[in-house]
């Protein structure tokens, strides 16, 4: 981020009391056991690894399971299974080999989930230098325990990795003694195993201390004789681990109660009699690319302190601040900080570090808690780059905003004494302070906007897809209304320097980036670790934390609470100022990643920087995406529009529309014109907010859709046409943030907008058949078959929990899904007779089938399968068959082969045929329940019925325009071949085809909205006879109209027959409606 202050501490909170209990060592120094030279009690320290020098097996285990959705507890209970004889205690005895745990192991994972659980990716992870990686603050108290002449020990429970090693991620010329279990072929709590460690160091037991964080291990040490320490971790479910051996293989989970080692250091320097972290936190030696010349500094602050000593300049520089580099400073008991701009070619406007010094002398007298700054010295002769200097002020730092260690109480206290604080900012009183020229008055986040793409592009190394969008989504939704404050620009808690004891707030730091402006973007950008995971390297964030447990508030609180303070209504546009945030530390991120590549920037994070400015961009495209949707909820109705009878306003690429119908002469509705209230058949006279929904969606397809179809065609032909299209995905996020998203849902099926757009069947009619003009438009707007049907079969039957997993990813665009139905050993047209089984076996359903025509079950996005198989052959004919939800990732699924249309895969969703054998599935994963499967696939085919009939007029009207463009420019016997009667009969024929197909579409959408899928079923049949004929018949005379080219690639004819012909077989043969028509027709009309 911007700046990390010289304040800031990695975890540890306590070191920064130093200041406040200097007094208090010096007291207790005097009753300590351990005397150095003479007489000691203690002379050695014992580490355990995992817990205390390295994080906790059972935090990673917390971890892994919430990243890859398996249940909570279950690595523990797994581990647990066999006791002393169970593979987990046998690996670290080494009597079996990682190969043979991890076998074992995962199945006993998967025996317990009935499931395949990836039992080698949490072994990585487990692992993995990213984790196995020694807290440094237990470095540091080695180092200082070995200093003093006292010797060292690790005493630990572990394995060897496939490559014949311990796993020991430690550097063991830190130790002394080593003693590893699986060398050994002893574990803790064996009493034998601590007496072969005192053994090895010569010790008797009462010369030393023992560091371990499992109750059971300490105690069998006490007995022993060796004083404990316990190093608190995971608190101890006692229904889930209720023995010796089960505590000692792992440490307890979940987490209640979760100390930091600094914790574990405090009660060991209480102990020894001596301090263990010398020193100021996060400093290190100053490195060679950021020294600064000492003499030159030491004169200038002798000068300005009237200091007369000679005595040395103490220089180190913080390890955290990725902008401004900082240092602190020791000279003649002075402790100092010193800030200065970075060196080399700097970015415009950037490391202002002239007012970061004026605005904290500022608001000293305002009393906002500051640092108190001394001196400004802009002459870079002195150390090369301007710097100023502030006293260095103790107290704490919370790097990590999920405070552990700490009384929910205790957190909320603090996120309320933040929220106070930046209410205080934000009330300073500009003139009284002289700042009223610190910035410009309004139109702060335009400017902001201007200044971060233009910083952004000047430190751009390659292009960022989501970046790219926000520059040219940003500038057109700015916030009508603006406050100006004062604003600090880079305000965190971690940016906050706290009393030791209490709530409060003892200085605001990193003023680098304040100025006047939007109040708000300050609350916004407070609220950044409400939105990052907690593994994220340069800010840690709570967003995988339970923050109800925690007793933190959630951002919306937050920002309520920010708003009763000041005395502000809430405001609408939250995720505006929250894409903003993110995409300004998107900015600032890239930033420091180019620096690093010449070495200028101070932060060890800065080389780690490339990869992160594009997850934050694309969490900046999420909000923004939100906001879109808020906008186009929230629209207010606008004045009609003039109905056009034009063709199309400009020239068209050859994969256009060329012509545009004209529907009726029907008259403008009014503004209280609803579609429920009649029926509609021309855009122009939909409710003005759907109408200017359709108008926008127009300009989508000619502005976005259209010009991007050449390359997308290209792609589906490609050898990489199995994959997702990079263009297809960049379309979506493109419709997401115009609100051109999920519309297909049904008033009636989501009465709350909850999900979708609240359309009606006829107002999304109109869209669709829009959509329909091009091939991949559906995809684009997350509104094509056969997500559709199964996002509404969530909506309408699906549970909570089905919602949660698989309705939510669909919406998102996250994954997509398919429809197992159709088996190639049957007539599947009738839905009786298909003969996969679906058996109950314990707490799971067996399913076993062969089933073919899967449209979408080979693009690797695929995450769902919604199978249809028999429960009961014996029930009523149509309550034998049932819908259960398969997971793609469940063992025993085997696609056989994609098939083709034509000769057409359509990649990458294709159309597999493909073996269910054995595959298990959950019981809550039923739909409604046994026997409710043909009521389910008939509620589900309503409405995707009639979205193939209206996308089937949108090819028939492309094909169309096409054709009537093409015939205008091609002559042929002398005379253009607009002018020959065959085609003037085959344009007229297609049109009058179009229209009556439109109608008719129409009034079974209409029918559905007042009456109901069930009641409008005559209409769904006779549009699903009727309209992929019709476009057959017209995509046909197109593809004559253009000779051999129509059978091309180089346009959409071929592919639009081919799905037109296909449709007479999709959601039902063309006889079973003909059927369906003629028994109605019988039975209500004689």
């Amino acid at each position: 981020m911007c700046v990390r202050s010289c304040f800031q501490s990695p975890r540890l909170q306590w070191v920064w009391r130093t200041a406040f209990l200097k007094h208090t060592q010096r007291r207790h120094q005097g009753s300590h056991r351990w005397t150095h030279l003479g007489g000691s009690t203690y002379r050695a320290v014992i580490f355990d690894m995992g817990g205390v020098l390295i994080p906790s097996p059972g935090r990673v285990a917390a971890e892994w399971e919430v990243q890859n959705r398996i249940p909570s507890g279950t690595i523990l209970k797994a581990l647990m299974e066999g006791g002393e004889n169970g593979p987990w205690m046998r690996f670290m005895r080494a009597e079996i080999t990682a190969e043979g745990f991890l076998r074992e192991f995962g199945r006993l994972c998967s025996e317990m989930l009935k499931t395949s659980v990836p039992v080698d990716s949490f072994f990585s992870l487990l692992t993995s230098e990213r984790v196995a990686k020694q807290f440094p603050v237990m470095t540091e108290a080695i180092t200082q325990i070995r200093a003093k002449g006292l010797q060292t020990a690790v005493l630990s429970n572990n394995f060897y990795l496939p490559n014949q090693k311990s796993f020991l991620p430690l550097d063991r010329k830190q130790f002394d003694v080593i003693v590893e279990s699986c060398m050994e072929g002893i574990c803790k709590p064996d009493p034998r195993i601590y007496k072969l460690c005192l053994e090895q160091l010569g010790l008797q037991p009462s010369e030393s201390i023992f560091l371990d964080d499992l109750g059971t291990n300490l105690k069998e040490a006490a007995r022993l004789g060796i004083h404990t320490i316990k190093r608190q971790g995971f608190a101890v479910l006692p229904k889930l681990v209720s023995n010796s051996w089960a505590q000692a293989i792992y440490p307890p989970y979940p987490p209640k109660v979760v100390n930091d080692p600094e914790t574990a250091v405090k009660e060991l320097e209480a102990l020894l009699g001596f301090t263990l972290r010398v020193g100021v936190p996060n400093t290190r030696p100053v490195k060679k690319t950021m020294e600064i010349p000492k003499d030159s500094l030491q004169k200038y602050l002798k000068d300005l302190l009237g200091i007369q000593t000679t005595g040395p300049l103490e220089l180190l520089q913080f390890d955290h601040g990725q902008s401004n580099p900082t240092y602190y400073i020791r000279l003649a008991n002075r402790d100092l900080v010193l800030r200065k701009k970075p060196p080399g070619t700097l970015l415009p406007s950037a490391h202002a570090i002239e007012r970061e010094f004026r605005i904290m002398k500022a608001l000293a007298n305002a009393g906002v808690p500051v640092p108190n700054v001394l001196d400004l010295c802009e002459d870079s002769s002195v150390i090369g780059t301007p710097f100023y200097v502030m006293e260095y002020c103790p107290g704490l730092i919370y790097k990590d905003p999920s405070l552990p260690g700490l009384e929910p109480s205790h957190r909320r206290a603090i996120y309320t004494a933040m929220n106070t604080v930046l209410c205080k900012i934000h009330s300073v009183d500009l003139q009284a302070v002289g700042l009223e020229d610190y910035g410009k008055q309004g139109d702060y986040i335009p400017r902001q906007v201007r200044t971060w793409v233009k910083q952004y592009r000047a430190s751009e190394t390659s292009t960022i897809p989501a970046m790219e969008r926000l520059i040219e989504w940003l500038p057109l939704h700015l916030p009508r209304q603006q406050r100006t404050t004062v604003v600090h620009g880079d305000f965190r808690l971690d940016n906050l320097v706290f009393h030791p004891e209490e709530p409060e707030v003892l200085a605001v730091l990193d003023w680098e980036l304040s100025t006047l402006g939007d109040p708000l973007a300050d609350v916004a950008y407070s609220c950044l670790a409400h939105y990052l995971p907690s593994s994220f390297p340069v800010l840690r964030g709570i967003n995988d934390c339970d923050l109800t447990q925690l007793g933190i508030p959630a951002a919306e609180e937050y920002f309520r609470m920010y708003c009763l303070q000041m005395g502000l209504p809430p405001t609408e546009n939250w995720n505006f100022y929250m894409a903003f945030s993110f995409f300004r530390v998107a900015a600032i991120l890239q930033g420091v990643y180019k620096r690093s590549l010449t070495g200028q920037a101070s932060s060890t994070y800065a080389e780690q920087t490339g990869k992160l400015t594009e997850f934050v961009s694309n969490l900046a495209w999420d909000f923004a995406v939100k906001e879109g949707f808020r906008v186009f909820k929230e629209m207010p109705f606008t004045n009609p529009l003039t109905r056009s009878y034009h063709t199309w306003a400009r020239p068209q690429s050859q994969w256009c529309p060329t012509g545009s119908r004209s529907y009726s002469s029907v008259p403008e509705a009014s503004p209280a014109h609803t579609s429920r209230g009649g029926l509609v058949i021309s855009p122009e006279s939909l409710s003005p907010p759907v109408r200017e929904l359709y108008h926008r969606l127009k300009h989508f397809m000619e502005q976005r859709v259209y010009p991007a179809e050449p390359e997308l065609q290209s792609h589906q032909a490609s050898a990489a046409r199995w994959s997702p299209s990079p263009l297809i995905e960049d379309l979506k996020e493109k419709a997401k943030a115009e609100g051109l998203w999920n519309l297909f849902l049904p008033l009636e099926a989501d009465p709350e907008k909850k999900y979708g757009a609240g359309l009606t069947n006829v107002e999304y009619a109109h869209l669709c058949e829009l959509m329909g003009t091009s091939l991949y438009a559906p995809e684009v707007c997350n509104c094509s078959a056969p997500d559709t049907g199964n996002m509404e079969l969530l909506v309408r039957y699906g549970t909570e929990a089905q919602k949660a997993r698989w309705l939510i990813p669909l919406l998102e665009g996250k994954a997509r899904s398919c429809f197992a139905m159709t088996e190639p050993q049957v007539a599947s047209s009738d839905a009786t007779n298909i003969e996969a089984s679906i058996r109950e076996e314990d707490s799971f359903y067996v399913i076993n089938g062969h089933k073919w025509w899967i449209t979408g079950i080979l693009d690797p996005r695929c995450q769902l399968c919604v199978f249809m198989g028999k429960t009961d052959p014996h029930a009523p004919r149509h309550r034998q068959q049932s819908v259960l939800l398969v997971p793609m990732d469940t063992p025993g699924i085997k696609i056989i082969r994609p098939l083709t249309v034509y000769g057409l895969e359509d990649a990458p969703g294709g159309h597999g045929e493909v073996r269910f054998e054995h595959v298990r599935v959950p019981k809550e994963n039923m739909v409604l329940g046994p026997g409710r499967g043909f009521e389910i696939a008939q509620g589900r085919l309503g409405p995707g019925r009639i979205h193939h009939c209206m996308r089937l007029i949108g090819f028939s009207e492309r094909a169309l325009a096409l054709m009537k463009a093409r015939v205008k420019s091609r002559l042929a016997f002398g005379k253009p071949l607009v002018e020959q009667g065959t085609v003037l009969a085959d344009i007229a024929q297609s049109r009058v085809e179009i229209e009556q197909a439109r109608l008719l579409v129409l009034r079974a959408a209409h029918l559905m909205d007042l009456a109901g899928n069930k009641a409008a079923a005559l209409d769904i049949a006779m549009i699903k006879m009727v309209a992929p004929s019709m476009a057959s018949r017209v995509i046909d005379r197109a593809i004559q109209a253009f000779g051999a080219a129509g059978l091309s690639s180089d346009y959409p004819l071929a592919q639009f027959f081919t799905w037109a012909r296909a449709l007479r077989f999709a959601d039902g043969p063309d006889e079973v409606h003909r059927a369906t028509v003629a028994k109605l027709e019988l039975k209500h009309r004689i």
